[in-house]
Order: structure tokens, then sequence, then C-alpha cells
């Protein structure tokens, strides 16, 4: 079935009366399915589970870890390292190769340990809904668990209950069901099993019940409609299952990098080798196997091998440093990926608000009132003007319009051993419970009257009545009504006033209708309370006829409160550049509140609704993404297309939520962003980013963080790209010019540096320095830049001018060391060849060490923050120990061509190495002054 006649065969449930569904269904109200009918009906349809993905095996995750352009390449390079072994005559160990095929090895290692716990979030939710339901079956009550339910079962609901499959109401009585985790409405739905006059949307379907929701009060039968996939869940696990993830940002630049280098690397090491042969006397087999191994050693140079382990292992180090501060990323490259974010698209219930509903305002006949303090934690007062509600008439109505509430009402209010407050029953009760403990007087009203009748909530009268007996007045009883606003009033007909009564007359019914406007206007939901002393002939049993001749109280405005947090984190957002955007499917004008209150948009911004967005074509769709942000009364195919548009529109998506509909969105987004408190299952596995401590403003600390990350990776890719750029230029522009720098005597085959000798460079200085860097701490305000654009490169046009440019002096300074020990060239020297490789070889690793600092920034000088990086310093003294060991140790110096330097060489080679950093320092001077 898909999903358009599934959803049309809702629809249809919630219109037809319950009789006529169970007619349809084969089944009967009053006894259920029989044994052998409903085995009949579990073997047609199935268990009532929803359908799991099957686990990716290990060594198929392990292979995913080398699907990457830059693994190719260092595959590549291995077998050319190998093959140039071969050739060599098996001399020894093919160390290069085996030490790329470790590099290549622990960088695969280290994805899979991270990803191990990758999602599997149709799985989590059958894990969720592995629950029992009460059913009846051949008209007995019968517990079974809920995977054998089946289309037609009876199901019986109370309190406490979890649906365990959609069903068509068919009796109810003051029931509520929190869907929230299904529809993001933080209200939990009165139910109905009247038959719907019109078709509508999932949260607003009151005559029916689904999969996955909770009962939390009053009871119910229905007959069950859809199992397994078939039900609303169900078809958020086939969008879950249908919905492909993108590659991230860092993802799809790394892909490039490697392909631009492959390419990169084959050209220069046929140009160099092309050009030896040409320029050059050979004049044996052994020169042609010295040049090949050149190009080898050339292609190895150029590829920047620890790439892809320095980058694992900088995501690692974010990961741990995220961590810490609450938020648990699932895999490496999604840590960058937040930091590229240009939209967060965030859920409202319980990630922007509190998911506490909280009383706010009071109004009596005296006057309103202000409830200070948010969520069940009991803190706070009345005030009235910014100053405590004073003894007198406001206060007296004030306590009894909150102990009115809680009388009518059947929430319990407790304190955890740990401190925390938390509630029992229907959130909207425990917020008149909150409200009268910042007043005080909850153990007088508990103390004065002992409940001994109740007349239940219903959506026709719209009210919930209790009475009590008042110990204070000698067992007088009492009704107690709580209610919508608009109802309650039509039975009443006096109000009161202070510790009086009045009549409710014309005047006060105008001002208590004001006060109920001015709180919905508010975005306010509204609760009103009355109550009567019951004559002595009354009987409390009659219920309904009671509900008269009441006596007005007030009315209250409760709402689920932001997240205080929320909008210091959405200012930081908005000064990063980054767009906030609030999906949700709460009311209209609720979700248009909160969005103004936090900042998303100003006062009077209207949110658009989901059948506002199902009204339009695609073009309409794009333009009002572009353009809203805030949503409501959505599905979650809404949300989907919402975060299709905005990445259609080259935004990079991070979707936050909790709830079950959730799920699908944040699988589809950049990002997915998932609360770790009150997040299900399902959702934390969809989601790429766990937050521990539900809090929005983490999402703030994980930008900047990913945003310092990708500075960093940056700062290491202009480092070895420059680096490994140099090595190149060096033995091309030494072959070339080799007459010019006095390699070119003698008619043979001379090469500035060996084939050992560039390998060396490369294990000094490209894998310790490059770590170091990748963990720079933040040298600049990444949090006062935009957002960087979805086609802007790791390595833009200006980075590859400066690597080349780097590289280019590298080069000549390496190039000019040689010619000033050599006889002949520009230069007069006096030293021996072996002399003026060693220097020119120490010059080029110097000047790579010098060029760390360089790589920092872009434009801001290496001097600004010059001792913040502690292990930058130990890792360049490492690398010093290890040249000063090649050049000045005997063994390492038959390994590696070198013979000992003096003193005033080594100071020779290190003024000339520095050249880098003066150059450097010039461009950067000139690059600040030109951005001005």
């Amino acid at each position: 079935m898909n999903e358009q006649s599934r959803s049309s065969s809702l629809d249809d449930y919630s219109l037809q009366t319950s009789e006529a569904v169970a007619r349809e269904l084969g089944s009967n109200a009053e006894d259920g399915l029989s044994g052998l009918k409903a085995a009949r009906l579990l073997a047609e349809f199935g268990p009532n589970e929803l359908r799991a993905v099957s686990p990716v095996p290990a060594w198929r995750r392990m292979l995913a870890q080398f699907r990457d352009p830059l693994v190719y390449l260092l595959l590549g390079a291995i077998v050319v390292a190998f093959a140039a072994w071969l050739i060599e005559g098996r001399e020894g160990l093919p160390v290069d190769a085996i030490v790329i095929a470790m590099v290549v090895v622990a960088n695969a290692t280290l994805g899979l340990v991270q990803e191990a716990r990758a999602a599997n979030a149709v799985a989590a939710l059958a894990r969720m809904t592995a629950v029992t339901s009460s059913v009846l079956r051949d008209g007995e009550r019968r517990r079974i668990p809920s995977a054998e339910l089946v289309p037609g079962d009876i199901l019986l609901l109370e309190e406490g209950d979890a649906v365990g499959a959609d069903g068509r109401l068919l009796l109810s009585a003051s029931l509520r069901v929190q869907e929230a985790s299904l529809t993001g409405e933080s209200e939990a739905v009165l139910k109905d099993a009247a038959a719907l006059d019109d078709p509508a949307p999932l949260a607003e379907r009151s005559s029916m019940v689904f999969k996955g929701t909770a009962v939390v009060q009053g009871t119910g039968r229905a007959v069950i409609t859809a199992t397994g996939m078939q039900t609303e869940m169900g078809a958020i696990a086939t969008m879950l299952d249908a919905t492909v993830e993108q590659p991230t940002p860092l993802q799809k630049e790394v892909s490039l990098i490697g392909r631009t280098l492959g390419i990169a690397v084959v050209v220069i090491a046929v140009i160099v080798v092309a050009t030896v042969l040409l320029v050059s006397d050979i004049q044996s087999p052994s020169d042609v196997i010295t040049v090949l191994l050149l190009g080898v050693s050339l292609a190895v140079a150029a590829v920047p091998e620890g790439l892809p382990a320095i980058l694992s292992l900088v995501l690692a180090l974010g990961v741990q440093r995220m961590a810490k501060r609450n938020a648990v990323v699932k895999t490496l490259s999604s840590v960058e990926t937040l930091g590229s974010a240009s939209v967060i698209c965030s859920d409202k219930t319980g990630t922007l608000t509190r998911s506490e509903m909280t009383i706010e305002r009071i109004m009596t006949a005296s006057g309103g009132s202000r409830v200070t303090g948010v969520g069940y934690a009991p803190l706070g007062r009345l005030e009235v003007e910014g100053g405590v509600a004073p003894e007198g008439t406001l206060r007296a109505e004030q306590i009894v319009v909150l102990s009115g509430g809680s009388l009518a009402g059947n929430a319990a209010l407790r304190q955890t051993e740990d401190g925390a407050w938390e509630i029992h029953g229907d959130p909207t009760e425990a917020a008149f419970l909150v409200a009268e403990c910042k007043l005080g007087v909850e153990a007088r009203r508990q103390r004065r009257f002992e409940r001994i009748g109740e007349i239940p909530f219903s959506s026709d009268r719209k009210m919930m009545s209790t009475i009590e007996l008042d110990h204070e007045h000698g067992g007088e009883r009492i009704l107690i009504t709580k209610g919508a606003p608009d109802v309650l009033m039509q039975h009443c007909n006096c109000i009161r006033i202070g510790m009086d009564v009045a009549p409710f007359d014309e005047a006060q019914r105008t001002r208590a209708h004001a006060d109920v406007e001015r709180l919905t206007d508010e975005a306010l939901r509204t609760l009103a309370v009355a109550y009567r002393p019951l004559e002595a002939d009354e009987d409390p049993q009659s219920s309904e006829t009671l509900e008269h001749d009441l006596i007005f109280v007030g009315t209250v405005g409760i709402i689920d409160p932001p997240r205080e947090e929320a909008a210091v984190a959405i200012l930081a957002a908005h000064r990063a550049g980054i767009r906030v955007m609030m999906i949700t499917g709460d009311h209209p004008r609720t979700a248009a509140r909160i969005a103004a209150l936090l900042g998303i948009v100003e006062n009077g911004t209207k949110a658009l609704t989901g059948a506002e967005l199902d009204a339009m074509d695609d073009a309409g769709f794009a333009a009002a993404v572009r353009t809203t942000s805030v949503y409501a009364r959505v599905a979650p195919v809404h949300k989907l297309r919402i975060v299709d548009a905005l990445q259609a529109d080259g935004s990079v998506v991070a979707m936050t939520g909790d709830g079950v509909n959730d799920a699908p969105a944040l699988k589809a987004a950049d990002i997915g962003v998932a609360m770790g408190i009150t997040g299900t299952e399902v959702t934390k596995e969809a989601a790429k980013m766990i937050l521990a401590d539900d809090n929005f403003a983490t999402i703030v600390e994980a930008v900047r963080e990913g945003r310092a990350i990708f500075e960093n990776i940056r700062k290491f890719l202009r480092y070895l790209l420059s680096s490994n750029m140099g090595e190149v230029l060096t033995v091309f522009l030494g072959v070339v010019g080799a007459g010019v720098i006095g390699l070119g005597g003698g008619g043979e085959l001379v090469l500035p540096l060996l084939a050992t000798q560039i390998l060396w460079i490369n294990l000094v200085t490209d894998s310790c320095p490059a770590l170091a860097m990748g963990i720079d701490p933040e040298t600049d305000d990444v949090m006062g830049r935009p957002p960087r654009k979805v086609n802007e490169r790791a390595i833009d046009a200006r980075m590859w001018r400066g690597v080349i440019a780097i590289a280019l002096v590298m080069a000549l300074a390496t190039l000019l060391t040689i010619d000033l020990y050599l006889p002949g060239g520009l230069i007069e020297g006096s030293q021996s060849l072996d002399q003026a490789r060693t220097a020119g070889f120490t010059v080029l690793v110097l000047a790579q060490l010098f060029n760390c600092f360089n790589a920092r920034s872009e434009t801001t000088s290496a001097f600004r923050h010059l001792f913040t990086n502690r292990w930058l310093w130990a890792a360049i003294g490492l690398s010093v120990l290890l040249q000063i060991a090649v050049v000045n140790f005997g063994p390492l110096n038959v390994a590696f061509g070198t013979v000992p330097l003096p003193l005033e060489q080594w100071l020779v080679c290190v003024a000339i190495g520095s050249s880098v950093l003066w150059f450097g320092e010039v461009r950067k001077w000139l690059l600040r002054r030109w951005g001005r």
C-alpha cells in the first residue's frame, strides 16, 4: 500500500462512524475477535512490528573505509613503491610501501571504531515499540504482546498504557493521549469517539489513536485499523529507510582533494621523469632506475600520505572536546559539517522550550498578575507591576484560582532523590500545582479539602469538576470546575471579587472575555476556574446536572516556556550568519510567539502551517522556505520537504529534534542533531550528533568547535601542500637548471636531492607538525564570520597561490644553498657535492618547519599567538633533533647520503631556511593591506 492510499484510508476511518469501521473490519465491539480469526489475520498481515534493516557486516563496514579517492591514491603509491623495490633488486624491506600501507590501515581502523555505533533507525523503532497491550479476545480481556495485534482487534486503553497500534476509537472517557513524539504537539490530545466532519491533519484526528503514543489520562476502547508498517509510525520508518544520507561537505572536499592530487601526482611524476631523461646524459640502466625511483619518490612526496590519518585524528580529538561539552558526535566528518551549517532547523517542544507547561498569567476580577519562574520547580512568585502581589482582594482571588485548579485535576508533583521535580499526570493540571506551590498555600488546601466525587472531562462539556468536603466549614460540599473559559462562563451567574461574591453581570462578562482575548493574543493556552457550594439536598452522584449557577473566579494563561539559554544561543547563531528556523507540530500562534520570544523572528510574524504548504506548488514552496522561519502544524513529510528545499537552495542544514517524527528529517539533513535526554532512541540512532544535555546552546558551541576544526584542517592542508610542492619544485628546477647552479658538470646525472632524502623529509615534516597544527587553538573569531558557502573550497584560489609561492621560495632557497657551496654556478663555492647537498637538504627541512608558523593563518602574522600551541613547538623541536641526527650520526649518514655540517654552516642553513617565514610575513602584510 503506497503512502497516499494509506493516508487516505486513515482519513476515511476518522470520518466514518465507529460502528461502520468495526463492521468494515469484521470486529465486534463487545467481544472482540475470536482466537482463531486473530491467528488467521496474524498470518495474513504479519507481526505488528516495524521492519528492521539488516545490519551491515563488519567486513563491509571496514571495506567502506577505503572508498575514498585519497586512499585510492595511497594504494597506488604502495603499488608503485613496491614495484620500484622489485626493480632495485629486492634489497632489504620495501620500507616505503610498508609505511604507507600502515598509514592506510590505521586510518581505516580509526574510522571503523569511531563509526561502530552507526545508525540503525528502523531497528530502534522496533525496540521502542516492543510493548504489551490489553485487548478483547473471545469476549475476554487479555494482555498480549503488541506484536500479536491484528486489524480488527478491540484495544483497551487506560492511563499509562502505550498505544500498540493505530485504531479508531469506539468509546472514550476523558481520554488524553501524549502524541508529541509523533506530531510535535506539546499538549496531550483530548480524544473523542465521534467521527470528524472534515479531513484533518494527524495532530487533529481526535477520533484516532496511533502506535507509539502514550495514554496520560482517562480510558478508551478502539478497533485496530493498521498494524506494523501500515501504521503512522510505520510510515515514518518507511520514509526513514528510504532517506539517503548525503556525504558531508568535508567528505566531498577530501574526495575532491584526492582526485586533484591523483591527477597532479601523475602529471608531476611524468614531467619530472621525462625532463630528467631528456636533459641528462643517461649512460646505464642504473641511471634509468635512479630516474624512475626519483619519479616514485616525487610522487610519494607530492601526496601527503599522512593526510587521511591526520584528518581522522584531528576530527577524533575534536569529537573528544565536543563530548566534554555535551555534544556526542557519531561520525568523524560530522564535526566539520556542523561548523559549515548555514541553517539550523529546530523542533520547538523540548528543544527550544522546556516541555514543562507553566502558568504565566492569572486574570481575575481585581486585575491581572504574572507568575515568575518556569518549569516544574516551584520556584517563583506572583507579581503585580514588578512587585509581589499584596495581601487583600487580588491575593484572595489568586488563591481560589490556583487551589481550585489544583483540586479540579488529578496530577501529582514530586521531588526526586536528586532534587529534580517531576510530575505524574496531565502537564496542564500539574501547572496549577506548581503555581499554587509558588503561592505557598498548597499545604493548607490539602488539609482543608477531601474529594468525594468527580465529573470527568468530556469533549462535549470541555470541563472537569470535582466535589470536595470543606473541613474548615463544617464539612460543606463544594463543586469546583475547571474548563475552557468561553464554555465555563456560560454556566456562571456570579463572580468572586476578593472574599465576596457579586452578580456576573454584562460588564463583568465583557471584562472577563477581554481577559481571555488578551491571553490568547499572547499565544497562551487559557483555562478558567469556577465553583459553588452544593445545597444539602443535591446528590453528588447526579453528575453534570450540578454544573450550573457557578461562581466565576478567573482565567489562567499557560505556556510551554522557552529555554533561556536558547535565546542566547540563537543570538550567537545570528551573529555567525546562521539562520535559525522553528519547525513544529504545535499551534501556529504558539509557535510564532515562542519564536519571537527567542529572537528567531520579529513580533507579529506569522507561522506557516502544513496545510498552507500543501497548497503550494514547488516554486511557491521553495520561495516560502527562503523567507519563512517559523512553521507550525507540520507533518514529517513537510519537515523533509523543507530540508530538501533548503539543501537545493545551497544551504548546509542542521536539523534538531527529539521525537520519532523528527527522525527522517534528521537523517536527510547534512547533520541531524538529537536530544539526548528527551529524545527517542529512534531519533538518536538517525542523528549524527546527540546533545547530552538537550541544551540548544550546546549547538552553538559545537558550531564554534566545528568551525575551528575546519580552520585547522585548512592550516595543515596549507602546510602539507606547500611543503610537498616545495620538494617537487626543488628537484624539478634543480634538474632543469642544473648547469646554472653547478650541478651539471661532468655529463653525469646529478640530482639536487636523493630519493631517500625526499622520503626522510616527508617522515620528519609531514606527520607531527601537521598533527600539532590540526589541534591549534582558535586564533581568530570564527563566530564573527558567515558560514562558508557550499561551493567554497577548502583549498581556494588564494590558498593555491600561497601554496605555490611558498613552495617556490622553499625550492629557490634550497637550490641557492646548494649553489652557495658547490664550485661554479651563480655563486662560487668550494665544498663537495655531498656537503652542498646535505646543506640544501637541511635548508629544505628547516624551511618547512618555519613554514609551520606561516601556515597557521592566511593573513594573521605568525608572531601573533606564537606560543599558544605548545604541541607545535614540541613537534618542531623533535623534527630538528631528528634532522641533527641524520646529518651528524654516522650510520644515518650512510643511509641518507649526508655528511656532518659544522656549526657555522648550520647557522647559514637556519638563516636561509627562515627566508620562508619572512616572505610569508611580507605576503600577509600585503594581503591585509589589500583587503582593507
